[in-house]
């Protein structure tokens, strides 16, 4: 690259948010924000048009979530490091985040100090994994068998934490791109899965796993 400076494209839909994540890279001598998107489509062009060395997307992105892009991401430029940011809890997305191609998983909380050496680490190809999830992951590996949550799919899990935001199969389709009838299905995936009916059963389960903020 042409500069010394390790450069990053942010992934937002909140400009505030962004704003923020500047500063704060800002501050720095070895990285600076190359560019800034606030959706998939927008981050998914940048990257076909200009050399990062590390993203750092939002996981709960409007239309193709966070995942979704990260995939994408790993299919068009599999050397790209990325760094899923987001304010959910590490238990339901950053396992789903690192075995899709991530290179770290950090919740919003988290002081400037731990993004920073979290950008650097995974921009010279390392990973970042907290203490916590470190634990996780070792947790699971003995234990051989998935969760009920770890059972639903990444399309189901986002359908699921919508629901339990409190809108609507129409309104879920419309910022997913599905047809009404694709999100019912989702649903009833759902429901078979976790043994819960209700939206408000839903809804409970949603918080205990930190699905919401």
């Amino acid at each position: 690259m042409s500069t010394s400076k390790l450069q990053v494209l942010l992934v937002d839909d909140h400009a505030v948010v962004r704003g923020g994540l500047r500063l704060i890279l800002d501050q720095t001598d070895d990285m600076e924000v190359a560019s800034e998107a606030e959706d998939a489509e927008q981050a998914i062009l940048m990257i076909r048009q200009s050399e990062f060395d590390v993203a750092l997307v939002d996981i709960g992105l409007p239309g193709k979530g966070g995942l979704d892009l990260l995939k994408q991401i790993k299919t068009e430029r599999p050397k790209l490091a990325v760094l899923m940011l987001s304010m959910y809890a590490e238990e339901v997305y950053a396992v789903r985040a690192l075995k899709a191609g991530a290179s770290g998983y950090l919740t919003k909380n988290s002081p400037p100090s731990t993004l920073l050496a979290a950008i650097r680490k995974v921009a010279s190809g390392g990973k970042h994994v907290s203490p916590a999830l470190l634990e996780r992951l070792a947790v699971e590996v003995g234990r051989g068998r998935k969760s009920d949550s770890e059972a639903l799919s990444d399309r189901e899990i986002e359908v699921l934490r919508r629901i339990a935001s409190g809108e609507s199969l129409n309104q879920i389709a419309e910022a997913l791109y599905l047809s009404p009838k694709t999100v019912t299905t989702y649903r009833a995936r759902i429901v078979e899965k976790t043994g819960l009916h209700s939206n408000a059963e839903l809804t409970r389960y949603a918080l205990e796993k930190g699905m919401l903020s």
